[in-house]
């Protein structure tokens, strides 16, 4: 009996899964990554510390963990490294599977598990939550990373929950067995139904799926290549089992890449990718530099605000993080996990201004608002700082560059189903922008980091799903016209899918731009109509005016 077949009999009357004997497979020890004493002791073993100098904010989920009925049969390890602590992610005899791993030519990775709406969802393992939230396709989608009993890191995916339906936060621990969330129908879903996915080396951190079925099974977490947990070498572990895994590979200088994947993980609300864009905002990544105000070093840090005392470990914001004996802005690390420090703290007072109604806007743009003109400035502006020439001149335009740099630093595929692969052609930009039909239209929304306002506008989505294509190396302009510009022009009739196909022209060009997909269709952010109905990313049929342009 294979492990299909054995999961469906789940299906019937059957409680529960058929314990299997399992042999672990051993890594190789010509593996620099990993050491050899990952399976040290009898037990599973547990996540990496990565906060590098100040711990993870982590609130662990408030109610007490509750069993899943449908926990899989216990294997008897040939290893003798400990339990297998697995459950199936819904309960036995509450769900079907309505799609299966590698569907869709291939493009299908993970496994559909049809099932009631608000059917509770369980955590298959011991982890930690580095995703919880909003993302293109799934419309919502919980990530966790954990390590199996062979020492293997992986990630388990969880896709389609309504924002109603995920009950824990990035940053949360969670144990096997533990609800995480509840079945819906979000984003790109033509039904209840949960997509599940497992992805041996991490999500963020350079691996791939594979079929979760024999897994939920009992088998082994294979080795793909991504993260490694257990590694002497912790640029290795690429921020696995914390934010810093959606920083993107080879985008910040080799020598400083570890220290931003670190401070990605000192608390949820403030990213690897965030820290780094504001860092090339702030430095360019060059050492040594001193402002005309004499802020110092790689994160700019004022003097007084360096050994100012962090309000919540009562520790000063710059700390001897890489270990050297001294604390200094001058050190790599201690800067860039100082930098992480301040803007978390600035972050958690600005959620409790909001949430006290004596300020308003979105939190991360008010908080590197902070970080420039100071938190002050926020709370006294009731929003983003207006008080001052320099808020208009300096404060406004250095928000508005960090954010749209930060894409840039990011891993692709971190905001949801869509990864380029490499060689995929324009095509991926058709692919990415499926992702977001059922979008809501919003004047302004969306460029490179996605969605905006929760939404977007015609060249809003182009940019996007051109960015997410290339892997962050194509960045369009932000207005059709401007798009017009780039890449080359196409004759309609030679067309293929992820060309950008324009319309409505006037004299300063097209007004209006979207995908083509096939059969001449076009992925489009269109704008409701006076009645204020429809609208949104749809697919529609090409207009009549339209020219294409290729731009990967």
């Amino acid at each position: 009996m294979n492990a299909r077949t054995i999961l469906m009999t789940t299906l019937g009357s059957v409680i529960g899964l058929i314990a299997l004997v399992l042999v672990i497979v051993l890594p190789a020890a010509d593996e620099t990554c990993e050491t050899g004493d990952i399976l040290d002791g009898s037990s599973a073993p547990t996540l990496p510390e990565l906060g590098g100098g100040d711990e993870r904010a982590a609130a662990t989920s408030a109610p007490a963990p509750s069993s899943n009925p449908a926990v899989t049969g216990t294997p008897s390890l040939a290893a003798g490294v400990g339990p297998l602590r697995r459950t199936l992610p819904l309960e036995t005899g509450t769900f079907t599977i309505s799609d299966v791993f590698g569907s869709r030519g291939g493009d299908h990775k993970g496994i559909d598990m049809a099932a009631d709406d608000g059917t509770t969802i369980y955590s298959v393992s011991d982890g930690r939550v580095v995703a919880a939230g909003p993302a293109s396709g799934f419309g919502n989608w919980i990530v966790v990373d954990a390590v199996d009993t062979n020492g293997r890191a992986y990630s388990a995916v969880y896709g389609h929950m309504w924002d109603s339906g995920v009950k824990v936060r990035t940053g949360d621990t969670v144990t096997a067995g533990q609800p995480i969330g509840m079945v819906g129908s979000a984003g790109e879903s033509s039904g209840p139904h949960l997509h599940f996915e497992i992805v041996p080396g991490g999500r963020f951190t350079g691996g791939r799926q594979i079929d979760p079925m024999p897994w939920l099974d009992g088998a082994p977490t294979p080795d793909v290549g991504g993260a490694r947990a257990f590694s002497a070498d912790p640029r290795c572990v690429r921020g696995f089992g914390g934010a810093g895994g959606v920083l993107a590979d080879g985008k910040v200088p080799a020598e400083l890449e570890i220290w931003y994947r670190r401070a990605g993980t000192v608390c949820p609300e403030i990213s690897s990718s965030l820290l780094a864009a504001q860092a090339k905002q702030e430095s360019g990544f060059r050492r040594g530099l001193t402002s005309p105000a004499g802020a110092q070093g790689l994160a700019q840090f004022l003097p007084g605000t360096a050994a100012g005392i962090n309000p919540d470990d009562g520790l000063p914001y710059v700390l001897d993080s890489d270990g050297n004996g001294t604390a200094s802005v001058w050190d790599d690390g201690d800067a860039i996990i100082g930098q992480a420090r301040y803007m978390c703290a600035i972050a958690r007072k600005v959620a409790g201004w909001i949430a006290e109604g004596r300020v308003s806007g979105d939190p991360t743009a008010l908080t590197l608002a902070g970080y420039n003109a100071g938190e002050g400035a926020v709370l006294a502006s009731g929003g983003m700082p207006n008080q001052y020439a320099a808020h208009y001149s300096e404060t406004r335009p250095y928000v508005t560059n960090i954010l749209s740099m930060e894409p840039m630093y990011r891993a692709p595929g971190a905001q949801g189903r869509f990864t380029p692969q490499p060689g995929g052609g324009g095509e991926q930009i058709a692919e990415a922008a499926h992702d977001w039909l059922g979008t809501p239209y919003v004047w302004g929304g969306g460029g490179a980091q996605g969605p905006s306002g929760g939404g977007f506008d015609a060249p809003g989505l182009t940019a996007a799903a051109v960015f997410a294509a290339s892997a962050g190396e194509v960045v369009l302009p932000r207005t059709a016209e401007q798009q017009w510009e780039s890449g080359v022009e196409v004759p309609l009739r030679r067309a293929v899918a992820g060309d950008l196909v324009f319309s409505s022209f006037g004299r300063q060009g097209p007004a209006q731009v979207g995908i083509y997909t096939r059969n001449g269709q076009v992925i489009q952010a269109v704008p409701p109509v006076r009645s204020g109905g429809g609208g949104g990313v749809v697919e529609v049929a090409v207009p009549g005016d339209a020219r294409a342009r290729r731009v990967l």
